[in-house]
């Protein structure tokens, strides 16, 4: 069936639109604004041209940029002028649209061209992948986990700037595994409340006792132990002259304070993602391990698992693939993951695994089997290697609509 295809190079202002005909010959080519007039210039010239030459199916396509494209490839989806006519719409990888254009080695880097090379890449139609569920409940769904994923990572860096913070305040403090957590609420609120090394040097025990115990609400099985251990560390700190020590501590302040912020935050978004997903059938929770928020961080991504042939395919566009380098009789054994795939999903599927190698006996075997079998990078190997287990998990639980049963052994 001969199609016409449109690629769009979408801008924040502005929509370069490139409309090519079945043989590759180019009708036509403009730039509307970006926004719903602009959308609507876009529908009524597309389906003027399918009218004028006669065609009965179309694709449309945009390279994958954010938040811009979202607005008009919604609109395209919904308007009933182009929906009157066999149309598909893709989003194609940036990464995959820049090898296809080099390619065409004479060409310049401008939108008009950027329209052109979307187009074409729709024609060969070998990098290209039918987007955008007909269920806005997914894309509800993304929009909160992708969100809890940018304030996790967020409140990562942040710990790390604190903890840089607190090696020049108490740089024992800092070396020492006191705590198990330097981020928790007992270390936070000494770190806080204690101005300085001497000051803290100089305190009375029995009233460093009575401060953790209060703190921590009375969870240390010795506090006199850890205050010790403290006091400890404290002596073997470096000094600080007392304007620096003053600017560290307003800087702790301020850390301290946005890394309460951030986790009040995920609270919150963690809350709507669970009434979220309950509008979203599924059988992910039924895995242990497995919560509500890594469920709905997997299934928003994945969307309708019907998209996805098989496992395999499931787990490239996740970026659990791993590269193969093969010539003649030579394979090399030492690969990598791709450097593409969605992020979002990669980051939820690998946070799953992990809880699960500490819930299920089978994934920790596992996991354990995995990481004794090199001598470097083990973790980062076998959480890998987790991770791909699990995408052939979810894929057989979502495509057959069924409950986990746990491997007897």
């Amino acid at each position: 069936m001969d199609k016409l295809f449109v690629g769009i190079d979408v801008g924040s202002c502005n929509n370069a639109v490139h409309i090519m005909l079945p043989n590759g010959d180019k009708h036509s080519a403009f730039t509307v604004q970006n926004n719903l007039g602009g959308a609507q210039e876009i529908s009524k010239r597309v389906v003027t041209v399918m009218k004028a030459i006669n065609l009965s199916a179309l694709a449309l396509g945009i390279e994958a940029t954010g938040i811009y494209g979202e607005h008009l490839m919604n609109f395209l989806r919904e308007d009933g002028a182009i929906g009157q006519y066999s149309r598909t719409l893709h989003v194609l990888n940036p990464r995959q649209v820049s090898k296809f254009k080099e390619a065409y080695s004479d060409l310049q880097k401008t939108d008009d061209v950027d329209a052109f090379i979307v187009a074409d890449s729709l024609r060969f139609g070998r990098i290209t992948k039918a987007i955008y569920e007909a269920d806005y409940r997914y894309k509800a769904l993304q929009t909160l986990t992708r969100s809890r994923f940018h304030l996790v990572k967020d409140l990562a860096r942040e710990r790390q700037r604190f903890l840089n913070c607190l090696f020049m305040k108490c740089s024992g403090l800092a070396q020492e595994k006191i705590f198990s957590n330097n981020c928790g609420a007992t270390a936070l609120a000494l770190f806080e409340e204690v101005d300085s090394v001497e000051e803290l040097i100089n305190m009375d025990d029995d009233d460093l006792v009575a401060f953790l115990i209060e703190k921590s609400k009375n969870h240390f099985v010795d506090p006199k132990c850890i205050a010790d251990s403290i006091k400890a560390a404290a002596r073997g700190s470096y000094r600080l002259p007392k304007t620096v020590n003053q600017s560290v501590n307003q800087v702790l302040s301020v850390r301290v304070s946005s890394m309460r912020y951030m986790q009040a935050q995920i609270k919150i978004l963690n809350k709507a993602i669970e009434e979220q997903l309950t509008l979203i059938p599924n059988t992910l929770t039924s895995v242990p391990g497995i919560g509500s928020i890594f469920a709905a961080g997997i299934i928003a991504e994945i969307g309708d698992i019907n998209r996805f042939d098989n496992h395999p395919a499931l787990a490239k566009y996740a970026g659990l693939a791993w590269t193969k380098h093969q010539s003649g009789k030579f394979e090399t054994q030492n690969t990598r993951l791709i450097n593409s795939g969605n992020r979002f999903l990669k980051y939820y599927l690998t946070e799953a695994a992990f809880s699960l190698v500490r819930c299920d006996t089978e994934f920790k075997r596992f996991y354990d089997l995995k990481y004794n079998e090199v001598n470097k990078y083990q973790h980062k190997r076998a959480l890998a290697l987790t991770a791909r287990k699990l995408v052939r998990l979810v894929f057989r639980l979502l495509i057959d609509n069924r409950l986990y049963k746990p491997v007897m052994r």
